[in-house]
Protein backbone atom coordinates (compact mmCIF):
# COMPACT_ATOMS: atom_id res chain seq x y z
CA UNK A 1 0.00 0.00 0.00
CA UNK A 2 1.34 3.38 -0.94
CA UNK A 3 1.78 5.75 1.96
CA UNK A 4 0.51 9.27 1.54
CA UNK A 5 3.27 11.67 0.70
CA UNK A 6 3.48 14.25 3.47
CA UNK A 7 5.14 16.65 1.13
CA UNK A 8 2.16 16.67 -1.23
CA UNK A 9 0.82 20.21 -1.53
CA UNK A 10 -2.58 21.41 -2.55
CA UNK A 11 -2.53 22.49 -6.15
CA UNK A 12 -2.48 26.26 -6.56
CA UNK A 13 -5.94 26.27 -8.10
CA UNK A 14 -7.35 24.45 -5.02
CA UNK A 15 -5.85 26.80 -2.46
CA UNK A 16 -8.20 29.20 -0.69
CA UNK A 17 -8.19 32.52 -2.42
CA UNK A 18 -9.07 35.79 -0.63
CA UNK A 19 -12.41 37.28 -1.58
CA UNK A 20 -12.25 40.34 -3.79
CA UNK A 21 -12.63 43.63 -1.95
CA UNK A 22 -15.74 44.51 -3.95
CA UNK A 23 -17.33 41.19 -2.99
CA UNK A 24 -16.65 41.82 0.70
CA UNK A 25 -18.14 45.29 0.45
CA UNK A 26 -21.27 43.97 -1.25
CA UNK A 27 -21.64 41.30 1.45
CA UNK A 28 -21.25 43.86 4.25
CA UNK A 29 -23.68 46.21 2.58
CA UNK A 30 -26.28 43.46 2.15
CA UNK A 31 -25.80 42.33 5.77
CA UNK A 32 -26.35 45.91 6.92
CA UNK A 33 -29.59 46.16 4.94
CA UNK A 34 -30.81 42.84 6.37
CA UNK A 35 -29.96 43.95 9.90
CA UNK A 36 -31.76 47.27 9.39
CA UNK A 37 -34.85 45.45 8.07
CA UNK A 38 -34.82 43.14 11.11
CA UNK A 39 -34.52 46.04 13.58
CA UNK A 40 -37.15 48.02 11.64
CA UNK A 41 -39.69 45.21 11.99
CA UNK A 42 -38.86 44.80 15.68
CA UNK A 43 -39.39 48.53 16.27
CA UNK A 44 -42.76 48.43 14.45
CA UNK A 45 -43.93 45.47 16.55
CA UNK A 46 -42.86 47.33 19.70
CA UNK A 47 -44.82 50.45 18.78
CA UNK A 48 -47.89 48.45 17.78
CA UNK A 49 -48.16 47.14 21.34
CA UNK A 50 -49.69 50.55 22.14
CA UNK A 51 -52.13 50.65 19.26
CA UNK A 52 -54.29 53.48 20.55
CA UNK A 53 -51.29 55.81 20.87
CA UNK A 54 -50.05 54.72 17.45
CA UNK A 55 -53.30 55.40 15.61
CA UNK A 56 -54.08 58.55 17.61
CA UNK A 57 -50.71 60.10 16.76
CA UNK A 58 -51.19 59.05 13.13
CA UNK A 59 -54.60 60.72 13.01
CA UNK A 60 -53.34 63.92 14.65
CA UNK A 61 -50.43 64.15 12.24
CA UNK A 62 -52.78 63.77 9.29
CA UNK A 63 -55.19 66.41 10.64
CA UNK A 64 -52.38 68.93 11.10
CA UNK A 65 -51.29 68.48 7.50
CA UNK A 66 -54.88 68.71 6.24
CA UNK A 67 -55.37 72.02 8.06
CA UNK A 68 -52.14 73.38 6.56
CA UNK A 69 -53.24 72.52 3.03
CA UNK A 70 -56.78 73.80 3.57
CA UNK A 71 -55.35 77.21 4.48
CA UNK A 72 -53.55 77.29 1.13
CA UNK A 73 -56.62 75.98 -0.70
CA UNK A 74 -58.84 78.71 0.76
CA UNK A 75 -56.43 81.41 -0.44
CA UNK A 76 -56.18 79.92 -3.92
CA UNK A 77 -59.93 79.44 -4.22
CA UNK A 78 -60.47 83.08 -3.29
CA UNK A 79 -57.85 84.62 -5.57
CA UNK A 80 -57.68 81.90 -8.24
CA UNK A 81 -53.91 81.59 -8.27
CA UNK A 82 -50.72 82.72 -6.54
CA UNK A 83 -48.04 84.11 -8.85
CA UNK A 84 -49.55 82.09 -11.69
CA UNK A 85 -49.75 78.81 -9.75
CA UNK A 86 -53.20 77.21 -9.64
CA UNK A 87 -54.70 75.18 -6.81
CA UNK A 88 -53.98 71.92 -8.65
CA UNK A 89 -50.33 72.82 -9.24
CA UNK A 90 -49.89 73.91 -5.63
CA UNK A 91 -51.56 70.66 -4.57
CA UNK A 92 -49.00 68.70 -6.58
CA UNK A 93 -46.13 70.56 -4.87
CA UNK A 94 -47.69 69.99 -1.47
CA UNK A 95 -48.47 66.31 -2.07
CA UNK A 96 -44.99 65.49 -3.38
CA UNK A 97 -43.27 67.10 -0.41
CA UNK A 98 -45.68 65.47 2.04
CA UNK A 99 -44.91 62.00 0.65
CA UNK A 100 -41.16 62.67 0.61
CA UNK A 101 -41.24 63.79 4.23
CA UNK A 102 -43.38 60.79 5.24
CA UNK A 103 -40.95 58.39 3.56
CA UNK A 104 -37.93 60.04 5.20
CA UNK A 105 -39.46 60.11 8.67
CA UNK A 106 -40.64 56.51 8.35
CA UNK A 107 -37.25 55.13 7.35
CA UNK A 108 -35.13 57.33 9.64
CA UNK A 109 -37.34 58.94 12.25
CA UNK A 110 -34.81 59.25 15.06
CA UNK A 111 -32.23 61.02 12.92
CA UNK A 112 -34.40 64.06 13.58
CA UNK A 113 -34.35 63.30 17.32
CA UNK A 114 -30.60 62.81 17.74
CA UNK A 115 -30.36 65.66 20.26
CA UNK A 116 -32.09 63.43 22.83
CA UNK A 117 -29.43 60.75 22.31
CA UNK A 118 -26.61 63.27 22.63
CA UNK A 119 -27.91 64.92 25.79
CA UNK A 120 -28.85 61.70 27.59
CA UNK A 121 -25.79 59.75 26.45
CA UNK A 122 -27.94 57.06 24.79
CA UNK A 123 -25.77 57.33 21.70
CA UNK A 124 -23.01 55.59 23.66
CA UNK A 125 -25.14 52.43 23.77
CA UNK A 126 -25.53 52.51 20.00
CA UNK A 127 -21.76 52.74 19.62
CA UNK A 128 -21.44 49.40 21.40
CA UNK A 129 -23.72 47.58 18.98
CA UNK A 130 -22.17 45.38 16.28
CA UNK A 131 -23.61 47.42 13.42
CA UNK A 132 -23.16 50.93 12.02
CA UNK A 133 -24.40 53.62 14.39
CA UNK A 134 -26.49 55.28 11.69
CA UNK A 135 -28.39 52.05 10.92
CA UNK A 136 -29.00 51.49 14.63
CA UNK A 137 -30.30 55.06 15.00
CA UNK A 138 -32.53 54.83 11.92
CA UNK A 139 -34.17 51.62 13.14
CA UNK A 140 -35.20 52.97 16.56
CA UNK A 141 -38.67 54.33 17.36
CA UNK A 142 -39.95 53.74 13.84
CA UNK A 143 -42.82 56.10 13.05
CA UNK A 144 -44.94 54.90 10.14
CA UNK A 145 -46.67 57.98 8.73
CA UNK A 146 -49.85 56.37 7.43
CA UNK A 147 -51.82 59.59 7.80
CA UNK A 148 -49.34 61.68 5.82
CA UNK A 149 -49.02 59.00 3.14
CA UNK A 150 -52.77 58.74 2.65
CA UNK A 151 -53.15 62.51 2.63
CA UNK A 152 -50.27 63.00 0.18
CA UNK A 153 -51.56 60.32 -2.18
CA UNK A 154 -55.10 61.75 -2.09
CA UNK A 155 -53.94 65.33 -2.77
CA UNK A 156 -51.70 64.13 -5.60
CA UNK A 157 -54.44 61.99 -7.11
CA UNK A 158 -56.98 64.83 -7.07
CA UNK A 159 -54.51 67.42 -8.36
CA UNK A 160 -53.07 65.26 -11.12
CA UNK A 161 -56.44 63.97 -12.31
CA UNK A 162 -57.65 67.57 -12.66
CA UNK A 163 -54.48 68.57 -14.53
CA UNK A 164 -54.87 65.54 -16.82
CA UNK A 165 -58.46 66.46 -17.65
CA UNK A 166 -57.25 69.92 -18.61
CA UNK A 167 -54.54 68.37 -20.79
CA UNK A 168 -51.72 70.02 -18.88
CA UNK A 169 -49.99 66.73 -18.03
CA UNK A 170 -50.16 63.14 -19.28
CA UNK A 171 -49.82 59.68 -17.80
CA UNK A 172 -46.02 59.91 -18.02
CA UNK A 173 -46.20 62.37 -15.14
CA UNK A 174 -47.20 59.53 -12.78
CA UNK A 175 -43.88 57.61 -12.83
CA UNK A 176 -42.00 60.91 -12.98
CA UNK A 177 -43.79 62.06 -9.85
CA UNK A 178 -42.90 58.81 -8.06
CA UNK A 179 -39.27 59.34 -9.05
CA UNK A 180 -39.35 62.90 -7.71
CA UNK A 181 -40.87 61.71 -4.42
CA UNK A 182 -37.98 59.25 -3.95
CA UNK A 183 -35.39 61.90 -4.79
CA UNK A 184 -37.13 64.28 -2.39
CA UNK A 185 -37.00 61.70 0.41
CA UNK A 186 -33.25 61.25 -0.14
CA UNK A 187 -32.81 65.03 -0.19
CA UNK A 188 -34.75 65.58 3.05
CA UNK A 189 -32.91 62.72 4.73
CA UNK A 190 -29.57 64.20 3.69
CA UNK A 191 -30.49 67.64 5.03
CA UNK A 192 -31.68 66.05 8.26
CA UNK A 193 -28.50 63.99 8.60
CA UNK A 194 -26.24 67.00 8.02
CA UNK A 195 -28.17 68.90 10.67
CA UNK A 196 -27.99 65.94 13.05
CA UNK A 197 -24.22 65.67 12.54
CA UNK A 198 -23.83 69.26 13.74
CA UNK A 199 -24.96 67.94 17.11
CA UNK A 200 -21.58 66.26 17.61
CA UNK A 201 -20.17 69.75 18.09
CA UNK A 202 -23.20 71.81 19.18
CA UNK A 203 -25.14 69.15 21.18
CA UNK A 204 -28.27 71.34 21.20
CA UNK A 205 -29.54 71.57 17.63
CA UNK A 206 -33.29 72.17 17.99
CA UNK A 207 -33.04 75.78 16.80
CA UNK A 208 -30.88 74.72 13.85
CA UNK A 209 -33.40 72.04 12.90
CA UNK A 210 -36.14 74.66 13.03
CA UNK A 211 -34.32 76.44 10.19
CA UNK A 212 -32.84 73.66 8.07
CA UNK A 213 -35.72 71.18 8.31
CA UNK A 214 -38.97 72.62 9.62
CA UNK A 215 -38.95 76.18 8.28
CA UNK A 216 -37.28 75.30 4.97
CA UNK A 217 -39.66 72.40 4.33
CA UNK A 218 -42.70 74.47 5.26
CA UNK A 219 -41.62 77.19 2.83
CA UNK A 220 -41.14 74.59 0.07
CA UNK A 221 -44.72 73.37 0.44
CA UNK A 222 -45.75 76.40 -1.60
CA UNK A 223 -44.48 77.70 -4.97
CA UNK A 224 -41.06 79.25 -4.41
CA UNK A 225 -41.92 82.00 -6.89
CA UNK A 226 -44.06 83.69 -4.22
CA UNK A 227 -40.94 84.46 -2.16
CA UNK A 228 -38.29 87.18 -2.64
CA UNK A 229 -35.39 86.24 -4.88
CA UNK A 230 -32.92 86.02 -1.99
CA UNK A 231 -35.14 83.46 -0.26
CA UNK A 232 -35.60 81.51 -3.47
CA UNK A 233 -31.82 81.35 -3.82
CA UNK A 234 -31.50 80.22 -0.21
CA UNK A 235 -34.02 77.38 -0.68
CA UNK A 236 -32.36 76.24 -3.91
CA UNK A 237 -28.67 76.88 -3.39
CA UNK A 238 -28.03 76.79 0.37
CA UNK A 239 -30.67 74.44 1.76
CA UNK A 240 -31.73 72.90 -1.57
CA UNK A 241 -35.16 71.77 -0.45
CA UNK A 242 -36.55 73.42 -3.58
CA UNK A 243 -35.25 70.43 -5.56
CA UNK A 244 -37.65 68.19 -3.64
CA UNK A 245 -40.66 69.50 -5.58
CA UNK A 246 -40.54 72.99 -7.10
CA UNK A 247 -37.59 72.66 -9.48
CA UNK A 248 -38.59 69.30 -11.01
CA UNK A 249 -42.20 70.49 -10.91
CA UNK A 250 -41.33 73.20 -13.41
CA UNK A 251 -40.69 70.43 -15.94
CA UNK A 252 -43.39 67.92 -14.97
CA UNK A 253 -46.20 70.48 -14.62
CA UNK A 254 -45.21 73.13 -17.13
CA UNK A 255 -42.41 71.84 -19.31
CA UNK A 256 -40.50 75.04 -18.57
CA UNK A 257 -37.10 73.36 -18.46
CA UNK A 258 -36.23 69.92 -19.87
CA UNK A 259 -35.35 66.35 -18.96
CA UNK A 260 -32.05 67.63 -17.63
CA UNK A 261 -33.96 69.05 -14.66
CA UNK A 262 -34.83 65.53 -13.47
CA UNK A 263 -31.20 64.49 -13.88
CA UNK A 264 -30.11 67.57 -11.95
CA UNK A 265 -32.62 66.77 -9.19
CA UNK A 266 -31.24 63.24 -8.85
CA UNK A 267 -27.66 64.56 -8.96
CA UNK A 268 -28.33 67.11 -6.20
CA UNK A 269 -29.97 64.43 -4.03
CA UNK A 270 -27.11 61.98 -4.62
CA UNK A 271 -24.39 64.56 -4.02
CA UNK A 272 -26.02 65.77 -0.82
CA UNK A 273 -26.43 62.19 0.40
CA UNK A 274 -22.75 61.47 -0.22
CA UNK A 275 -21.77 64.68 1.57
CA UNK A 276 -24.02 63.96 4.56
CA UNK A 277 -22.65 60.40 4.96
CA UNK A 278 -19.07 61.69 4.75
CA UNK A 279 -19.71 64.41 7.34
CA UNK A 280 -21.55 61.92 9.56
CA UNK A 281 -18.57 59.53 9.54
CA UNK A 282 -16.24 62.39 10.35
CA UNK A 283 -18.50 63.62 13.15
CA UNK A 284 -19.00 60.20 14.74
CA UNK A 285 -15.20 59.75 14.81
CA UNK A 286 -14.93 63.00 16.81
CA UNK A 287 -17.86 62.24 19.14
CA UNK A 288 -17.33 62.60 22.87
CA UNK A 289 -20.04 61.52 25.27
CA UNK A 290 -22.04 64.25 26.99
CA UNK A 291 -24.31 61.96 28.98
CA UNK A 292 -24.37 61.64 32.72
Amino acid sequence: MNKPNASTKTPPNEQLQPLPVNSIRRTNRWSGIQMYALLFRASVRSRMQYRFNFWFSTLMSALINVVEFLMLAVILMKFGHIKGWTLEEAGWLYGVLTLSKALYRTVASDVHNIENYLVSGELDALLLRPLPVLLALMSRNVSIRFGEVIQGVCILALSMSSLMREGQIGWLSVPLTAFIVLCGAVLLFSIGLLTATAGFWLTRITELQNITEDAARTAAQYPLSIYPRWLQGFLIGVIPVGFANFMPGLFVLRGDTGWWMLLLTAAVAGALLSLSLFVWKFGISRYQSTGS
